[in-house]
């Protein structure tokens, strides 16, 4: 397949948006995706409008790993209040399926961030448009950045949401423990994992997460196709490869869920605080969807900035000053101490036990000591073991990923693949918590 000749400078001064756009109607997520080839890769996209707005400048929507174009479809209608509409899946991206090149068979997975940000700053030229307002949700935050460094005089904002720009070791591990759930046909669990590592089951009362969507969600997981699993397993690499990501120096809104245990409100903040022309929001009461949560606030707050309205004042919003973003708690939840805290780490195919003092612990992990030669242990089996808690209904284990060790003590994430032990553990923290707080008014 021939590489598509990119568009001379011409071209792209007289660029229309009619032709180009669809006339947005209830069927138009029915369509099938336009696409275009570059080099023997795809792209995947929809571009559609609103009459009233489609000589504005167009808003480019880059999804995260797992949404596709009906992802957005009950979105799109207020992004029309700004202009028209182009959402792209790159390759082995969103919906995109391919995983290899049609004329060299190389892999997707030898396309790095920058190199799809690139692709797609090529696909703007072929297609002639001159100037976009970005939108990178998640893993898109990451393609987002590139892009906008590599291609500044084509962006006049952007929006970012979930993003960072270090990852941190705990975070890694994590993705790195779901690939090995795929790798070992774990699929329930894998499924489980990943939905419980990206929605923060700590705060479903906050965030109401209906039990239809993380049932459906779960279903996507566990249900991979082949192809799905080599496109997730791409994904991660990726990411996992990730070293920085660049801040962009354009007009930039950062926004992330006041309750995102993925990448924590701190770290986006801190990402925001580097960018010279930014403001930063939190929607309240969602954490890393907050799309899916809290559609109505997200997409005003989005909408509203891109119209170049304040965003300060907006219902479900919440606003915070550099010193507020400056000072933001690190930890996204309390840790309490048990009442018995001394417990025992099981492996999960060998017999062996060790004894440990439960120092401190919270839904997402705990810190522990132990002897020197259990440490030692423990520091061979990081991904092994797992921690033995008890409630009514008898005893539960709670897997355990080590990321810190010390002479006498080590720190570990809870790796959360199975939703009924992710409930237990809440109800065990919550009932460890009332006593605590009885024993506190007791003293008082």
């Amino acid at each position: 397949m021939n590489s598509i000749i990119q568009m001379d400078s011409e071209s792209n001064q007289n660029f229309t948006h009619f032709g180009f756009f669809d006339v947005y109607n209830k069927n138009s997520f029915k369509q099938p995706a336009r696409t275009t080839w570059i080099d023997g890769w795809k792209i995947e996209y929809m571009a559609i409008a609103d009459p009233q707005t489609i000589h504005n400048t167009p808003i480019v929507i880059i999804g995260g790993a797992f949404q596709n174009f009906n992802s957005y479809k009950y979105c799109v209608e207020q992004f029309f209040e700004s202009g028209p509409v182009i959402l792209i899946d790159l390759p082995s991206m969103g919906a995109n399926q391919q995983i290899t090149n049609v004329d060299t068979g190389l892999s997707a997975g030898t396309l790095e961030l920058p190199d799809l940000s690139l692709m797609l700053g090529q696909w703007f030229d072929i297609v002639g448009i001159p100037k976009v307002d970005v939108v990178g949700i998640s893993l898109g935050s990451v393609i987002a950045s590139f892009f906008v460094e590599q291609r500044p005089e084509l962006v006049e904002k952007m929006i970012l949401m979930g993003v960072m720009q270090k990852t941190r070791k705990s975070w890694r591990m994590l993705l790195e423990e779901s690939l090995m759930l795929m790798k070992e046909q774990r699929m329930d669990e894998f499924g489980q994992a990943v939905i419980l590592y990206l929605v923060n089951h700590a705060k479903l009362d906050k965030t109401r997460m209906s039990p239809t969507a993380k049932r459906l969600f779960f279903k996507q997981m566990a249900e991979f196709s082949a192809t799905e699993q080599e496109r997730y397993e791409i994904n991660c690499n990726r990411l996992l490869r990730l070293s920085n990501v660049p801040v962009p120096q354009c007009d930039t809104l950062v926004a992330c869920g006041q309750y995102d245990s993925f990448t924590l409100p701190h770290e986006n903040a801190a990402f925001a605080l580097q960018c010279p022309d930014m403001q930063f929001a939190m929607i309240a009461n969602a954490d890393h969807v907050p799309q899916l949560q809290r559609r109505k606030e997200t997409m005003t707050l989005f909408t509203t900035y891109l119209k170049g309205e304040s965003i300060h004042g907006l219902d479900g919003i919440i606003n915070l000053s550099r010193e507020d973003m400056q000072n933001m708690e690190r930890r996204g939840e309390d840790r309490i101490h048990l009442q018995q805290p001394k417990r025992q780490l099981h492996h999960r195919h060998l017999a062996c036990r060790l004894d440990v003092h439960v120092n401190d612990l919270n839904y997402f992990g705990l810190s522990m000591t132990l002897s020197a030669e259990d440490v030692q242990v423990a520091a061979e089996h990081t991904r092994d073991l797992a921690l033995i808690l008890n409630d009514e209904q008898g005893d539960f284990a709670i897997e355990c990923l080590i990321f810190e060790t010390g002479k006498n003590h080590i720190r570990a994430l809870f790796k959360h693949g199975s939703f009924e032990n992710a409930d237990r553990l809440l109800k065990f923290i919550a009932a460890e918590r009332a006593i605590l707080d009885a024993e506190v008014c007791e003293s008082v």
